[in-house]
């Protein structure tokens, strides 16, 4: 097991995971510049090694209480839009890393918290999480945060815990579809490895190419995501994983997957 230093994060290495932790308890995880551009550091990093699966979780009984307004209200026009940007960057690569990407999911996640969530790949969160798009019911309305929520919960859904601000516990989100398995608390790290264990089978290439690929069809139109998922599909089966995966398939044997 190899951990790697950073103020904000707890970054580990375990086996075929890397799993970084939020620990800025005492901010409740709130989303600073710093804590996201080390948040961004890190995905990157994990990008680049050859794990198989990036489990995203925090420490202390808030998951994510999203922007530090410390932050926020310290900056002008540029300096918030820098933040934004820096935040949007993070979601894009949490998405674009070739890991299946799993949110652990203990406590509140609100906001931004809730976007990291939804940005996630996959998400399982413990009963007693809940979900919010607090915004709605304050000074500063959540309007990057419900681009992936959108996307996850669809439009009324949407419209519900934006303008509202109220928060959905676990069981609903779970119904909504911002997350795919609400749990017991004390079987949250037994589901998360179960999920990331049947996730993350199979040829890593293929899986690689395929997220990138899901999440570039998902918001086309259907006749232009099924022209995008052809080429690909046509293209990805002369892949070294999808022609053993066919032979062993063929042949009645266990894959040796060469990647």
């Amino acid at each position: 097991m190899t951990a790697l230093e950073y103020r904000h994060l707890l970054v580990v290495r375990d086996g075929d995971t890397v799993r970084i932790t939020m620990n800025r308890p005492e901010r409740r995880n709130a989303l600073s510049g710093e804590h996201l551009a080390e948040l961004l550091a890190s995905f990157r990093a994990a990008g680049e090694t050859d794990a198989t699966g990036i489990v995203l979780g925090a420490r202390g009984p808030v998951f994510c209480a999203g922007h530090d307004f410390a932050d926020v209200a310290a900056r002008d026009l540029l300096g918030v839009r820098e933040l934004l940007t820096l935040c949007t960057e993070l979601m894009s690569t949490i998405q674009s890393v070739p890991q299946v990407v799993i949110a652990r999911v203990h406590g509140l996640a609100t906001a931004a918290g809730c976007q990291l969530v939804a940005s996630c790949d996959l998400a399982v969160a413990a009963e007693s999480a809940g979900f919010a798009l607090p915004g709605g019911k304050g000074g500063w309305f959540c309007h990057t945060p419900a681009v992936p929520v959108a996307r996850a919960v669809g439009r009324k859904r949407l419209m519900e815990m934006a303008l509202t601000g109220d928060p959905i516990e676990a069981r609903t989100a779970e119904q909504w579809g911002l997350i795919n398995r609400a749990v017991p608390d004390a079987e949250l790290d037994t589901a998360v490895a179960a999920l990331q264990a049947r996730a993350t089978r199979g040829s890593r290439a293929s899986k690689a190419l395929g997220k990138r690929t899901l999440y570039s069809q998902l918001d086309r139109p259907e006749a232009d995501a099924y022209a995008l998922a052809l080429e690909v599909m046509a293209a990805a089966a002369q892949l070294p994983g999808a022609r053993e995966g066919m032979a062993a398939f063929l042949a009645k044997r266990p894959p040796a997957w060469p990647d």
